[in-house]
């Protein structure tokens, strides 16, 4: 993984600030102190994303790394991470309990519980992020294996640990069909890993159903912009039948068609009232998001939202020195059908194909 921040270009006086910054956006926030005085500090990081998961590959001088109790209340999206020793030791401490890691080992700890990261002898480490309900796995179970050194007597730990640092360190699995296909193995390893240090597996299965739909919907988020989103795509990626898709949709009041176009629809809108999108067409936003027809995307945006798109971008961004476009706003800026149109057809405009829509009636028994 090529670095994107390295110290050696930064003034001194600046090192300690722009570490902090580029952790904190990219990774988690935490507290961290630097051994070395501001001129001997030395950082190296890169980052890295494949799916839902983020990647923090480091080297650095000696430093200490502290996620307080404020900060851990704070999270708005739970993580659990991972972090492989690549030489060297370190130290991680989280719910009473502290380990070691030597070059080999791994440890888990959540974002959502303080911890403590210490790199006496400096940082050599690769930092994964995984969304804590991706695991779908019970709370004590978590708790129970974090700040565990994981490795030396476990054999799936320790194939674990050579997956992940290819990982980590391979720039062609951060994307396209290669990160899509890594995502959920990823996933169903660090599962693995951690229900056998655990002594049960089968603790895997009843969480990994009933966490179903939420996995489901975050994958479609993340592939919004995709132009094959489509049923048989997503029920792949989570390892079932498009029926079993369609029933596990329907149990949440979701219909998987609408639910995609309208957080489509949110996404042009968010991006139409961005100023820094005002040279791209409304056409080309449009597109972006999965309607191939600038006049389809027109309507259907219309229809639930009471403006036109060009109407709602001149009104977000008035052009210099005019007045602010005199066009009000519905009383809900929400699309009007709520969950449910994504899937993108040949025959719809990018929205939805007659067969797909064929079967989404049969599935849900309309």
């Amino acid at each position: 993984m090529s670095p994107v921040l390295d110290t050696a270009l930064i003034p001194p006086r600046d090192r300690e600030e722009v570490v902090r910054n580029a952790v904190w956006e990219s990774v988690v926030a935490v507290d961290i102190d630097h051994r070395p005085a501001a001129e001997d500090l030395s950082v190296r990081i890169g980052l890295g994303t494949v799916g839902p998961l983020r990647i923090c590959s480091a080297r650095a001088t000696a430093v200490t790394i502290r996620r307080t109790e404020r900060l851990a209340r704070e999270d708005e999206e739970p993580a659990v991470f991972l972090g492989l020793q690549v030489t060297g030791t370190s130290l991680v401490a989280q719910n009473g309990r502290e380990c070691v890691l030597r070059p080999g080992e791994f440890a888990v700890y959540e974002s959502i519980a303080p911890y403590t990261l210490l790199f006496d002898e400096g940082v050599d480490h690769h930092f994964l992020r995984f969304p804590r309900a991706a695991l779908a796995l019970p709370d004590r179970l978590l708790r129970d294996t974090s700040s565990v050194a994981l490795g030396a007597d476990n054999p799936v730990a320790r194939l674990a640990f050579t997956y992940f640092s290819q990982l980590a360190s391979t720039d062609a699995l951060h994307q396209g069909v290669h990160a899509d296909a890594v995502v959920e193995p990823s996933i169903e390893l660090l599962r693995a890993v951690l229900t056998t240090e655990h002594g049960n597996s089968s603790l895997a299965k009843g969480p990994l159903e009933s966490t179903l739909g939420l996995r489901i919907t975050q994958y479609i988020r993340t592939h919004l912009t995709d132009p094959d989103l489509t049923a048989t795509r997503i029920a792949a990626a989570h390892d079932i039948s498009v029926r079993h898709l369609y029933t596990v949709l329907s149990g949440l009041g979701i219909s998987l068609g609408d639910w995609i176009r309208t957080h489509r629809l949110a996404e042009c809108r968010r991006e139409l009232s961005d100023p820094s999108s005002r040279l791209r067409t409304i056409a080309a936003i449009g597109r972006k998001w999965g309607f191939v027809n600038a006049t389809h995307f027109s309507k259907v945006f219309k229809q639930a939202y009471g403006i036109s798109p060009r109407a709602w971008r001149d009104q977000s961004q008035p052009r210099r020195g005019s007045a602010p476009a005199a066009v009000g706003l519905p009383a809900s800026t929400r699309p009007a059908a709520y969950p449910d149109n994504l899937l993108r057809g040949p025959a719809d405009s990018g929205i939805m194909g007659d067969h797909d829509r064929k079967s989404e009636r049969y599935h849900s028994g309309q």
